[in-house]
């Protein structure tokens, strides 16, 4: 297909796409759209940025506006589960985009939201449902949920889903769904396990992938630095006239809020987005970097696949993440809808061996622009830097006697002095031997003829 008008959509839908000013679909689109109009079980693979929502959406929104349907309280006739909050409001956004013109009823079950108003939500009735795993299990327990009359089940960003460890809350979920519906999963990799994980949830389904294109319009680069040169080298990108809109990567939530407070010290309007912000806060950070209020979003990992903002210049990784197929989701923030951009990443010493993955998984060497690549090493023990032995017992300290046991020593004969003294004064001394009473068994006296 070369024109969305070639799939036979509805009418509605086109002139959402007229709106939406999209004509051309994308290859991941081209190849799970009329599987999915089909009612085929989808699993497709394709990296971020390649269109893999609307692949999905279209279609099943094109299903949903040729079928009739009777709402009934809890229920809901499309099921889409993500793994992070931002990306569950992106995949929301794009359905009513898609669907403005459709009488659709559309709802959004996301954890750092009032669950009361999801409640309520929910019990009228929806179409469709965007969803993370683990609220939705919380309001499936508290009944305001029923999955029961579900028609399609879509799985976005599975690999993430698993390394988030949302796998036993899908299966929870899985298990109150109707057995005949169609399954829909996207995933940008396709490691064992995720395979594992597909097949025994999806009925034979038709694999729609589209290979990793060479991204030759995203310069990245690196730089070998101390962790300590990284606040004054991430300066010197956000000052230069290049830098339009910036995202920076780090690894941990500590770590993002202290980058953001060392550029807005610097002067640089920056935000904070992880998950110990709430989700009012999270939105008004995201708000802001769309809207061109900041131009630093300062972020963790769980923004790499939720965010969508076009015209990011810079994708800045301030920590190199520890799983290799991380950074090309966060490179893959930048050169979007075909535009250039420009992948800066901070290597200390202890991070090198990271470097070395994630070229292990691209295949490519990443241009050096600072510092030496050489080979990791340890930092190896200093001479005088040992273990701590544990203080020796001083031996030729005099043992202490047993109970019954008189000392002899020239240290005892001081206790035998005093002992002498004390029976002087009537006392009981500490060398007098007591005799031990004979007991049975049961710690009865036994009389002294017993035998």
């Amino acid at each position: 297909m070369t024109q969305f008008s070639d799939f036979g959509l509805a009418r509605p839908i086109m002139q959402a796409l007229a709106d939406e000013k999209h004509t051309t679909p994308t290859p991941i689109q081209n190849g799970a759209i009329p599987v999915v109009m089909n009612g085929r079980d989808l699993l497709g693979i394709a990296q971020t940025g390649t269109g893999k929502t609307a692949a999905f959406a279209l279609p099943i929104l094109h299903k949903l506006a040729e079928t009739s349907y009777e709402r009934r309280p809890g229920d809901c006739r499309v099921l889409v589960l993500t793994p992070t909050r931002e990306l569950s409001a992106q995949v929301l956004e794009r359905f009513k985009a898609y669907g403005r013109r459709l009488n659709l009823r559309m709802g959004l079950v996301i954890g750092g939201a009032p669950m009361g108003k999801q409640k309520a939500m929910t019990r009228k009735g929806l179409d469709v449902l965007v969803a993370t795993p683990g609220r939705l299990v919380d309001l499936i327990n508290q009944k305001a949920v029923d999955l029961s009359r579900v028609e399609a089940f879509v799985l976005d960003e599975v690999d993430q889903m698993l390394d988030l460890g949302f796998i036993h809350a899908i299966r929870t979920i899985s298990q109150k769904l109707p057995a005949k519906r169609q399954n829909i999963f996207f995933s940008a990799t396709m490691p064992p396990e995720i395979a594992k994980f597909a097949n025994k949830l999806l009925t034979n389904p038709t694999r729609v992938e589209i290979e990793a294109e060479a991204r030759p319009r995203i310069d990245q680069s690196v730089r070998f630095i101390d962790k300590g040169a990284k606040a004054a080298a991430l300066l010197e990108i956000v000052k230069t006239d290049e830098f339009t809109r910036g995202l920076v990567f780090t690894r941990t939530k500590h770590g993002a809020d202290k980058v953001v407070r060392m550029l807005e010290a610097a002067g640089a309007r920056a935000y904070a987005i992880h998950g110990n912000r709430s989700q009012a806060q999270r939105e008004r950070a995201l708000a802001a970097f769309r809207t061109g209020k900041a131009r630093i979003l300062v972020a963790t990992d769980i923004a790499a696949r939720g965010i969508d903002v076009r015209e990011v210049s810079h994708v800045v990784n301030y920590d190199l993440p520890n799983v290799p197929e991380t950074y090309v989701h966060r490179i893959g923030r930048t050169a979007r809808a075909g535009a250039a951009g420009v992948a800066v990443s901070f290597c200390s010493n202890d991070e090198r061996p990271f470097l070395r993955s994630i070229e292990k998984l691209t295949r490519e060497k990443i241009t050096v622009t600072h510092g030496e690549d050489i080979a990791y090493k340890a930092p190896k023990r200093a001479a005088n830097d040992q273990r701590r032995k544990k203080p020796r017992r001083n031996h030729g300290a005099p043992k202490k006697p047993f109970k019954n046991e008189k000392r002899t020593s020239a240290e005892g004969s001081n206790v035998v002095a005093n002992d002498e003294k004390r029976k002087e004064n009537g006392e009981r001394g500490t060398t007098r031997v007591r005799r031990r009473r004979n007991r049975g068994p049961a710690g009865r006296k036994l009389s002294s003829h017993a035998g």
